[in-house]
Order: C-alpha cells, then structure tokens, then sequence
C-alpha cells in the first residue's frame, strides 16, 4: 500500500507509510488515487488484513516497512533501535517499575515511537507515554502506530532541546541521538554547554530529560561507549554526580557494531529524590550475544536477582 501511494501520490516511500497506516486504521483509503487502483488496495484491505493482530505484530510489521523506507534516503539520526535492544530496555523498565502502580514514560527522541511502543508492550500496568520528536515524517508514523497498537501516547512536535512540553515522567527511556546542537544560543543556558563551538546534543538531551523526570524517576538509555571519553565527559560526570545515582551499565555486545568505535550500552540511572539509595552495588555487565540463548537467560537471572536485593523488585 505504501509502495502505491509512494507511486501515486508522489511521497516518500516514509511519508506514503504514515498514509498506509492511516488507511489501515480508518480501514479505508483516504488518498486521492486513481479509481482503479483505489479499487485495487480497498480490496486488498478488506481481503489481507487479519482481523485481529497483536501489538508486537503490528510494532514488527512497521519496523521492517521503516527499514525499508530509510534504505531511500537514510539520516545517521534516523537509525533504528535493534530489536533485541528494544525488548531488553522494556525488561528493565518493568523491573525498575514494579512496585509502581501506574507509570509515565518519556522518550524525548522518540522517532517512529518503535523503542518506546517495543517497552509499553511489556508494561502490564497502565501506563502514558510521551514522546518529543523533531521530523515530521517520523512522527507521522509514530501516530499511526500508536493508534494501531492502541497505546496511550501524547505526541509533541518539537526540538525537545528548545522546547520540552511533557509533563514529568516516571521514566525516560531513549535512544540517544549523538552530535552536535546548532542553537548555541538555546544550549547557552544549559550547564552541559561546551566551553566553545557547539555543544553536545546527546550531553543536552539529558540535562533536559533530567529537569523533566520526577525525583527519584529512571533513565534508560541506550548511549554509545565513547561518551564517557569525550573532551567533556568530566562536565557530564559531575552533572550526573550531583543530580542522579548510577544504578548500571550493561555493556552491548561486540557482535551487534560494525567496529568497537560504535559500541553501545545501556546506562541505568536514578534520579536524586527523597527515597533515592544509592545502591550497595551497581549493576554492571558485558552482555552476552543476545542470539545465546543460555547465557543470556543465566544473566537475566543475576539481574533478577540485583533488582530484588535493591529493593527494585518485591
């Protein structure tokens, strides 16, 4: 459907997505295409369509028609979370969250909302999300499959280092954008400005997520190894220092990058709040090959048992 309305329309192949996923939703076919090839997809609709699908289907379907649409025209921004990734952060959201009844999450660079729907198909309680993404295109298609897997996500279309309109969150879960910011003059006020030049976009998204996550809320991210290498890692380390605690870090393994450089983990933090301990113990781990199965499962027990001896889990 996406291909044709690509075809017809004169789109993007990402653009006609947002429409295909629109047109399954409404369950009819709302562009102006030509009457025989109208004809030609509400046929299909009707006749393809399962009845009934469930959440991780549709998240999955979408994901493969995403990655084929940024094989067109691919920003270094745009790349999509792994799958495997995604589901592991869902896993220690839940185990971070499950003495909370209910819960608000935040990505504040949510692209296609994959990541954050991947979580919220994990979360048994109910659950808001918001998600802040700055590209149109990408957040088209965030709605369309939010409302497909029927989640209860608020959308905001902004640069979420100027302009962050979510209320206060529970937990920001994110995948990390890397770069430089150009508005020197927005990250200006911000403490993890660079001495000089353009400051760091991923160093800027956290100052801002943390001013938006409640006293004693979590982040889970997904942030590549060398941030902690930088010229101005020591400014990060001591914000992080004085406003958060250092609950882990999960090492990716080597086998999912190109090369060492683009290494990635998973870094758990713990807002500073009232009831905010710092752990007897941080949770580090190099994680085994997700495709091990054995291993895998074996340190998922370990984690297991850290989250109940930190008093995460009941």
């Amino acid at each position: 459907m996406a291909s044709s309305i690509q075809k017809h329309t004169d789109v993007t192949y990402l653009e006609a997505l947002a429409e295909a996923g629109e047109n399954i939703f409404q369950h009819d076919i709302i562009q102006n295409l030509p009457d025989d090839e109208k004809k030609r997809l509400e046929e299909k609709l009707q006749q393809e369509l399962p009845e009934e699908m469930k959440k991780e289907q549709i998240r999955k379907a979408f994901q493969l028609a995403v990655i084929k649409g940024m094989k067109e025209a691919v920003q270094p921004h745009h790349a999509m979370t792994p799958d495997a990734v995604a589901m592991f952060m869902g896993y220690l959201v839940e185990k971070l969250t499950s003495k909370k009844e209910s819960l608000a999450l935040l990505d504040p660079a949510a692209g296609t909302v994959n990541l954050l729907s991947a979580v919220l198909n994990q979360i048994p309680k109910e659950t808001i999300a918001y998600g802040t993404e700055v590209d149109e295109t990408l957040l088209k298609i965030a709605y369309v499959l939010s409302n497909l897997q029927e989640h209860d996500v608020e959308l905001f279309h902004q640069d979420s280092i100027e302009n962050l309109a979510s209320p206060e969150a529970d937990v920001v879960v994110s995948d990390l954008p890397v770069g430089y910011y150009p508005k020197d003059d927005v990250a200006e006020s911000f403490r993890l400005k660079a001495e000089e030049g353009h400051s760091y976009l991923h160093h800027l998204m956290i100052e801002k997520s943390m001013s938006h996550l409640k006293p004693g809320g979590f982040f889970v991210l997904l942030i590549p190894n060398f941030i902690f290498e930088s010229e101005e890692a020591s400014a990060l380390h001591q914000f992080i220092k004085d406003e958060a605690v250092i609950l882990g870090l999960l090492q990716l393994p080597d086998s999912m990058f190109k090369s060492g450089q683009f290494g990635k983990s998973i870094w758990l933090l713990q807002k500073k709040g009232p009831e905010t301990v710092q752990p007897g113990q941080a949770l580090l781990a190099e994680l085994p090959s997700f495709s091990n199965q054995e291993a895998l499962l074996d340190m998922m027990k370990q984690m297991d048992k850290w989250f109940k001896e930190e008093g995460f889990a009941p």
